[in-house]
């Protein structure tokens, strides 16, 4: 269980901060900028929650929020050294959380009108923070991406963030009463 006393430790004030094996890195680093990222996406949800009044959607992205946590926490760990395993206590993403994910969408997913013309972000209040949050979970998965190139990554971590992105677009034509008011990109409409 996670205990904070105290906030600041001023351990930070260099630019560098902490990882959870204890090694410290740039701030501006592509990890800390990822688990950054999915930190921010789980803010937008919080956002998109504050403006929901359908309880099957809330305990849908109330558990997404929770997986978010898991993954900033698998980010901020990096994996061990070929040959070494985790340690017991580490916490990484697993497939069954993208599994339920993927079947959370196909849910909503059965209930949209097929798409005829791309959506343009907006619609609903959630609808609209929902857009945003896919466009920051989008960034994120791209900073992973990025950090592959030089370092390790859990795949599952990648998954995962990639499917929440297209759960967060089905999510937010859902809410769009089920795609009927999602606002239509017209290709060419103010030349």
């Amino acid at each position: 269980m996670v205990k904070l006393n105290k906030i600041y430790t001023r351990t930070g004030d260099d630019g560098s901060t902490g990882l959870v094996d204890g090694s410290r890195l740039s701030k501006a680093s592509l990890r800390v900028s990822a688990y950054g990222d999915v930190d921010e996406t789980n803010s937008v949800i919080g956002l998109v929650r504050l403006h929901l009044e359908n309880r099957k959607l809330d305990k849908m992205l109330a558990r997404i929020q929770n997986d978010l946590f898991d993954l900033g926490a698998d980010l901020a760990t990096p994996l061990p050294k070929t040959g070494e395993p985790d340690s017991e206590y580490t916490l990484r993403m697993t497939q069954e959380q993208t599994d339920r994910l993927e079947t959370e969408l196909d849910e909503l997913n059965a209930d949209l009108e097929p798409l005829t013309s791309f959506v343009l972000p907006g619609g609903s209040p959630p609808a609209a923070y929902l857009h945003q949050a896919r466009t920051v979970c989008r960034r994120a998965e791209r900073l992973c991406v990025a950090l592959m190139a030089d370092d390790t990554v859990n795949p599952a971590a990648l998954t995962y963030l990639n499917r929440l992105s297209d759960f967060l677009f089905v999510a937010a034509r859902w809410c769009n009463d089920q795609g009927a008011t999602d606002v239509k990109w017209v290709p060419g409409a103010n030349r």
